[in-house]
């Protein structure tokens, strides 16, 4: 069959001519061989395999069921080892340097008294906790889970867009995406070396266990749900199953002196390490809304004696907000002396004149954010917007323009995606897992996120993106594309 190269942007598996890249010839030769009768029918082995398992997400506020299958390409992206290793030096980086923006934010503040980040904005921030200034995690580790995401210019060098600090979402369909290969599609890797994902969820245990409070030498990990009506509910029963960690609610714990107990049939039993799905502002709510029902009154208070971990722990929402993101390659040389290894895409920042005159000027062409935002809300893509959609984001923009960042649109690379009969380029992006504990390990592959919608940019599953198995090459197994 033909395969057809984005006619914009970096393709990852075709050279302009339409000639697969050495690392995707067999995979797409392979593909041409099943033909395409035999792939619409895996395909749809592979939908109904989603369906029976329950590998779902949740979108709120759709009139035909909030239940959806977070649809799954099968054509899957390919990283090479020396690439993969670029990726993993400049995460780790970034990763330290979040961690130490935290510890100071909550410490002594330089970052704030030397401008590096906005002291006003931080102030005002809704992620930023006065309840936990002063107290700091066991081994100095506010985030523990991260999840990056990155995307390719024009030229293919990878990019970071964000950083996701608090509860990231998708390792679960980055483990199960590769189950559904390995079991519909065995053939397609067939000789390529290709990383394993499967040790993540004993990676994550052995990360949780080492924030444990000290002294705790068998320590009990428990994974925190606000329950099953949450967006990546599937996620978390799965991991917590993986683990062999109880899945519980704010309902299943009790606090009582300052010690987090667990309500189960043999009693109570202590709970040392919560992994905590639950936003911030739901864990407790004598801290913090009081009317939550999802968390666990007093949790903060043993928190802060240092008698129960938290991951990702509370006030770790700062180093993911949009308006910090700018400030991080500062940030990389203030703490570590170094050159950031990954790029980031040029920023303007709203709460700085010149800049937000920019902004008003350049609206229309350029992709603004509300600096709190996440999963694709409060978010303008000027080129493809309507004039109407423009003027009516700003209004919002002018409201209060210091709660924006903007940039100009990043041509996403693309990737051949299975459409019925046919192949086709549709963007995508990747999110990269990482875990802290005793050093710093990121998964090898990771989540690729594939805007199904031909000339769309949003990649988000509440969007309407779906996802691709990540391979990462062994060292010494292909060439360098």
């Amino acid at each position: 069959m033909d395969w057809i190269a984005a006619d914009r942007g970096f393709d990852e598996a075709l050279e302009a001519d339409g000639v697969p890249r050495p690392d995707y010839r067999e995979v797409l030769a392979r593909l041409d061989e099943l033909g395409s009768e035999e792939l619409v029918r895996r395909e749809e082995m592979q939908r109904l395999s989603l369906v029976n398992q329950g590998i779902t997400f949740t979108v709120y506020g759709e009139d035909d069921g909030i239940e959806r299958i977070f649809p799954f390409d099968l054509v899957p992206r390919i990283i090479g080892p020396s690439e993969w290793q670029a990726i993993e030096s400049g995460i780790t980086q970034r990763i330290t340097v979040l961690n130490l923006l935290l510890e100071d934010i909550y410490g002594p503040q330089r970052t704030l008294e030397e401008g590096l980040v906005p002291h006003q904005l931080v102030m005002s921030m809704k992620e930023y906790l006065r309840n936990v200034i002063g107290v700091r995690p066991r081994h100095g580790i506010y985030t523990h889970v991260v999840g990056s995401d990155l995307l390719r210019d024009s030229d293919g060098s990878f990019l970071v867009l964000e950083d996701n600090c608090r509860c990231p979402s998708g390792v679960s369909y980055v483990l199960e995406n590769r189950n559904l290969t390995a079991r519909v599609f065995p053939e397609l890797m067939q000789g390529h070396a290709v990383r394993g994902v499967e040790t993540y969820p004993g990676m994550l245990l052995d990360t949780l266990r080492h924030s444990a409070p000290h002294g705790r030498e068998d320590p009990v990990v428990a994974v925190l749900t606000p329950g099953i009506y949450n967006s990546a509910y599937y996620e978390h029963s799965f991991l917590a199953n993986e683990m062999g960690a109880p899945l519980v609610e704010g309902r299943d714990l009790v606090v009582e002196d300052d010690q987090v107990f667990m309500r189960t049939i043999e009693g109570r039993q202590r709970v040392d390490v919560i992994y905590r799905r639950i936003d911030d502002e739901f864990l407790d709510p004598v801290s913090f809304d009081h009317g939550s029902m999802l968390g666990v009154p007093g949790l903060m208070h043993a928190y802060r004696t240092g008698n129960v971990a938290l991951a990702n722990a509370p006030g770790s929402g700062i180093a993911d907000n949009k308006a910090v993101y700018p400030c991080i390659p500062d940030l990389i040389r203030f703490f570590l002396d170094e050159d950031p290894v990954i790029q980031q895409v040029r920023t303007w920042r709203g709460w700085l004149a010149d800049d937000a005159a920019y902004i008003r000027e350049h609206m229309h062409e350029m992709v603004v954010k509300l600096a709190g935002g996440a999963g694709g809300y409060g978010m303008l893509v000027g080129p493809t917007a309507s004039r109407a959609e423009i003027e009516a984001f700003r209004a919002c923009f002018e409201d209060d323009p210091s709660q924006y960042i903007a940039q100009h649109l990043v041509e996403f690379s693309s990737h051949p995606t299975h459409f019925g009969t046919s192949f086709e380029p549709r963007r995508v992006d990747l999110r990269v897992f990482a875990l802290v504990g005793d050093r710093t390990r990121i998964l090898p592959g990771g989540l690729t996120r594939v805007a199904l919608e031909r000339g769309s940019y949003v990649v988000n599953s509440s969007q309407g993106g779906g996802s691709k198995d990540t391979w990462v090459l062994a060292q010494g197994s292909g060439g360098v594309r």
